[in-house]
C-alpha cells in the first residue's frame, strides 16, 4: 500500500488547559484517533534507512532536549548491565554520547545505528536497551528514554498567541510527527510510518495505546478532556459512516468528520 498524502483535511479541537488558564490546547483529533502502532517491536518496520532496516529509526542518535533529559536517561544507562546492553563496552570505554558545534548532545551512532539499540542475534533480544530495561522493571519507557525517542510519533509545539487586546497565551499543539518533522531531511527517508497505511493497524486508537505519553505531554487534567473529545469525535465519525453528507438549514454542506488517510485505507484493505 503506498504512504498517503501528507496534506489532507483535519479536525482540530481547541480549549483552555483545564490545569493552566494562561494556555490553551490545540489537538489533532484526526491523528489522535487514528490506529496508528508501532511495527518495530513486531519486527515488522523496513527502517527509516533501507541499508538498516533491523534500526527502525534509530540511525540517527537521539538529540538531548535539555540537561535534565540528558541526567534522566544517563542515570539509566549507568545501572544497564552487559546483559541488557550489547554495546555497553564500547559505550563506557568511548563515551555513548557525543557533542556537536553548537553544543547539543546526542546519542553516539556506532555501525550504523544508536549505540543503545541492540541489534538482532543479542541473547535479550533487538531493540533499544532503554526501552526494554524500562519493560523489564516494570516502568514507562517515557521514563528511561530520551525525550525525542519516547514522544515519537507524538508532536508538541509552542507558539506565544498575541490577540487583539493585548492579552497573550501559550498555545500547545498536540499533532502528528509527521516525516517534514525531521527537518530538511525527513522527505529523504527511506520509510516513514506516520502515514503508512501498513501502521494504521492498531487494536486501539492513538489516544488509548500512547495514553501514559499523552499524560506526560498534557498532564492528567488535559488527558481527560483529550480523551473525552476523541470518544466524541469517533462515535459521531462512526455515526455518519457510509451516509450521504449532510446538509444545513442554509443549504450548505456540513464539514465532515475526518478519518487519518493512512487509517482508512488500511480499513478498506
Amino acid at each position: 500500500m503506498a504512504p498517503t498524502p501528507l496534506d489532507t483535511a483535519r479536525a482540530w479541537a481547541e480549549l483552555t488547559d483545564p490545569a493552566d488558564p494562561g494556555q490553551r490546547l490545540r489537538l489533532d483529533l484526526t491523528w489522535l484517533t487514528s490506529r496508528w502502532r508501532c511495527l518495530f517491536g513486531e519486527g515488522a518496520c523496513p527502517g527509516i534507512d533501507a541499508g538498516e532496516p533491523d534500526a527502525g529509526c534509530c540511525t540517527l542518535g537521539a538529540h538531548f532536549t535539555d540537561a535534565d533529559d540528558l541526567a534522566r536517561v544517563r542515570a539509566v544507562v549507568e545501572r544497564l548491565g552487559p546483559d541488557e546492553w550489547e554495546l555497553r563496552d564500547a559505550g563506557l570505554e568511548e563515551g555513548w554520547t557525543v557533542r556537536d558545534e553548537e553544543g547539543s548532545v546526542a546519542t553516539r551512532v556506532l555501525d550504523g545505528a544508536c549505540i543503545l539499540l541492540n541489534r538482532p542475534g543479542f541473547p535479550a533480544g533487538p531493540g533499544c536497551a532503554l526501552h526494554q530495561h524500562a519493560v523489564a522493571e516494570g516502568l514507562e519507557p517515557l521514563t528511561t528514554k530520551p525525550d525525542v525517542c519516547w514522544q515519537l510519533p507524538l508532536r508538541r509545539t509552542y507558539r506565544e498567541v498575541e490577540e487583539v487586546d493585548g492579552t497573550s497565551y501559550l498555545e500547545v499543539t498536540i499533532t502528528e510527527y509527521d516525516r517534514r518533522a525531521w527537518g530538511p531531511g525527513g522527505h529523504d527517508l527511506d520509510w516513514y510510518c506516520t502515514n503508512e497505511p501498513a501502521a494504521h493497524t492498531g487494536a486501539e486508537p492513538l489516544y488509548v495505546s500512547l495514553r501514559a505519553e499523552l499524560v506526560e505531554l498534557v498532564g492528567e487534567a488535559g488527558y481527560a478532556v483529550l480523551a473525552r473529545l476523541c470518544e466524541d469525535h469517533l462515535a459521531a465519525a462512526e455515526a455518519l459512516a457510509g451516509r450521504p453528507p449532510i446538509v444545513g438549514p442554509d443549504g450548505r454542506t456540513l464539514l465532515p468528520l475526518l478519518v487519518h488517510p493512512a487509517t482508512a485505507t488500511a480499513r478498506a484493505t
